[in-house]
């Protein structure tokens, strides 16, 4: 039976890599198992703060698609859409916006931060609709009446804004909403190659779904114990990168290989391989689902489709009680 009601979504600005997939989506796909899950690819959020360029939205909307289908995201099991193709999230977006004090919004822990880091970088982001991307999530969440939230911890008081803004109409016209809770994403961390966060700005990022000789070629290039120079030195599993790939893809020999690192009986370019292969493997079924998609756009725009009249459905019965609840 169905625990609940989870809305999560992505904002498609990019190509995926792994952390990205064990950061959030492999958590979804265990997630539609316990829940009734909506899905969105938030393409309105990515215009928060990269409006000035919008030519490859459709692109990166497409690819998020196709890496949700391949790893698992079962489109019957779930709605699963784009957010721009239901209105009505631009609709309570805009009703909300008129009972949301204006310090709710800028006390958001992540609002100055970005703020500023944005800033930084020369992006002109002090634009009503940075300031109320808090807002549209509510509108998001409580449109599908979710009372879950799959997040990280630095998205918390997020959800904590989005309970207070469900609070706040239901009190002043009528208990429409749930309040809803955030659940905290069980993922686990994945550095990148060179030991730092994962990531493409960096160059040290393993692409999502990657053809198994890149696979194997990012392996090979990953840093190992420094104070490990010979062949017959022993080396520390804790500080080596290939070790923490080795405790997601390999948990079963960990124990093992630790053992042999400490007491050099494994070189570093064997355990690389022996790490590529394990990781070939598990990701095998992914890579060949992405291939699959790839060459079949048609059916994931209908999945697309046919997500967005499932989401539309709901929306519109919400719309008319909110609508209803206002004297609209």
């Amino acid at each position: 039976m169905s625990k609940g009601r989870i809305f999560s979504g992505m904002q498609p600005s990019g190509k995926f890599h792994l952390g990205n997939y064990l950061g959030a989506l492999d958590n979804w796909i265990k997630l539609q198992h316990e829940y009734d899950c909506v899905f969105s690819i938030v393409d309105w959020h990515a215009l928060t703060s990269s409006y000035e360029d919008p030519s490859k939205l459709q692109e990166n909307i497409y690819d998020m698609a196709i890496d949700w289908l391949a790893a698992g995201l079962d489109p019957d099991k779930n709605i699963i859409f784009v957010q721009s193709q239901v209105k009505e999230h631009a609709e309570l977006h805009l009703l909300l916006s008129m009972i949301t004090p204006l310090g709710w919004l800028e006390r958001v822990p992540s609002y100055k931060d970005k703020l500023q880091q944005l800033g930084a970088m020369g992006k002109e982001i002090n634009t009503y609709g940075f300031l109320g991307y808090p807002e549209l999530m509510t509108a998001d969440i409580i449109l599908y009446k979710a009372d879950t939230v799959p997040v990280g911890e630095d998205q918390i008081p997020h959800v904590e804004l989005t309970r207070e803004i469900a609070r706040r109409f239901n009190n002043l016209y009528k208990p429409i909403f749930p309040e809803p809770q955030a659940i905290l994403s069980k993922s686990a961390l994945l550095p990148g190659i060179d030991g730092r966060k994962m990531s493409k700005s960096y160059g040290n990022d393993i692409p999502y779904a990657a053809p198994p000789d890149e696979l194997r070629a990012r392996v090979r290039q990953m840093i190992t114990d420094p104070q490990r120079v010979k062949r017959t030195d022993k080396g520390d599993p804790a500080v080596c990168t290939v070790y923490t790939f080795h405790k997601i893809f390999n948990l079963a020999e960990t124990v093992e290989i630790a053992g042999q690192c400490q007491s050099a009986g494994i070189g570093c370019v064997d355990c690389k391989k022996r790490l590529a292969e394990r990781m070939v493997n598990s990701l095998a079924d992914i890579y060949i689902k992405r291939a699959e998609l790839e060459s079949n756009p048609g059916r994931v725009k209908e999945i697309l489709a046919y997500g967005a009249e499932r989401a539309r459905k709901v929306a519109a019965a919400t719309m008319q009680e909110v609508r209803a609840a206002m004297n609209l």
